[in-house]
């Protein structure tokens, strides 16, 4: 396979307020130039697009092409289970949404030191090897998110497992929060092919500081910024697939352009991401949110936190004293209209639960709240 995958993930909407108002007819046309070029692997969720993406999956991919003709993953996160029979409710449900008869690739989603308490307890692995073994899943595995010492002792109990997903990118590289690198190394320790997701950061990767995309214009003029993110992923070595949660045309045909003919960085490359581009970037993040939106679905107060947090890094990077104001509090005061202020958080700390970059999301909203409020 290509090493590009399609995350079934931040795809185009209908509705910006609305996560589960697909553009259907936009993902159908970006599905048919990402097979056209030869890329076939897609990876979806339970939660993933407000809960629409595996309906979607199936309504764009598998009922438009032969079943042999693409690769389908998803996954079983821990919040929707609590037995065995649920278990088997879910697997159900996701071939019923996807229609998909089999999946290609199996995760057990979101690994970490909260979650893998429970993986065991209900006896998951096996369980996944059970789905393998009845030809209902061709590869198991897990995507994770914590220390390199979790996943070794991970790795070491079930050595059955085919391949590990992580969060990999030049500025998480060398980050001793997601610690990018030394999860890597781990997992090729142990020779578990690698499919990274988060390559670009939530975008942050896309949209870097301007001394930051100063110095990667120098290096590739014709190159965008968010290609040397993906490449730089895709030229680990031990790395099988990149996922790109694309939202536009113009996003897939630009991430298409340099992976259907894919070049490899060189070291000086890579050093030139992780040290200094990497330097300039965290010199103006405030915070490193990705946009998952893992901890907007159980927020009691309606709080659009990964918006919020998109909008007050904007603001950290401006000179405020000179300006006074930016665009973006109104854009603030806009989403307030019609979703809670970050002032309004209870601190119940079920975002920090469910968070995978384990953010400090209750103070982080604090601040956000005294710059906005």
């Amino acid at each position: 396979m290509k090493k590009l995958g399609f995350g079934l993930m931040r795809m185009p909407l209908t509705d910006p307020d609305n996560d589960a108002s697909v553009d259907i007819e936009q993902v159908k046309k970006m599905v048919d130039l990402f097979m056209e070029k030869g890329f076939t692997y897609f990876d979806t969720a339970i939660m993933y697009n407000g809960f629409a993406s595996q309906r979607v999956a199936k309504e764009a991919i598998v009922d438009r092409y032969p079943r042999e003709s693409f690769t389908l993953a998803t996954k079983l996160h821990n919040e929707f289970f609590n037995s065995r029979e649920e278990m088997e409710q879910v697997f159900s449900d996701q071939l019923e949404q996807t229609g998909a008869g089999y999946f290609d690739y199996y995760l057990l989603h979101g690994i970490e030191a909260g979650s893998y308490p429970k993986y065991e307890e209900f006896h998951c692995f096996e369980w996944l090897l059970d789905k393998k073994a009845k030809g209902l899943v061709k590869h198991a595995g897990f995507s994770f998110h914590d220390t390199p010492e979790l996943l070794d002792e991970i790795l070491t109990k079930h050595p059955e497992m085919e391949f590990v997903q992580i969060q990999l990118n030049y500025l998480d590289w060398e980050s001793e929060w997601i610690q990018s690198r030394k999860v890597y190394e781990t997992a090729a320790r142990y020779g578990k092919p690698v499919i990274v997701m988060e390559p670009v950061k939530g975008g942050t990767l896309a949209n870097v500081p301007e001394e930051a995309a100063r110095l990667l214009k120098e290096k590739e003029p014709d190159l965008s910024i968010p290609s040397w993110a993906i490449r730089f992923a895709a030229s680990q070595k031990n790395v099988m697939m990149v996922l790109s949660g694309m939202s536009n045309m113009e996003q897939m045909q630009d991430n298409l352009s340099y992976m259907e003919e894919f070049r490899p960085l060189t070291r000086e490359e890579e050093e030139l991401l992780t040290k200094r581009v990497a330097g300039a970037i965290n010199d103006q993040i405030a915070v490193p949110c990705t946009g998952c939106s893992y901890c907007t679905e159980g927020c009691p107060m309606q709080i659009p936190i990964p918006r919020y947090f998109s909008l007050y890094n904007e603001d950290m990077r401006e000179n405020l004293e000179e300006k006074g104001w930016t665009i973006n509090f109104t854009n603030y005061s806009n989403l307030a209209q019609k979703f809670g202020r970050a002032g309004d958080c209870i601190q119940c700390g079920q975002c920090e639960g469910v968070c995978p970059q384990h953010l400090p999301i209750i103070e982080k909203l604090k601040e956000v709240s005294a710059h906005f409020d």
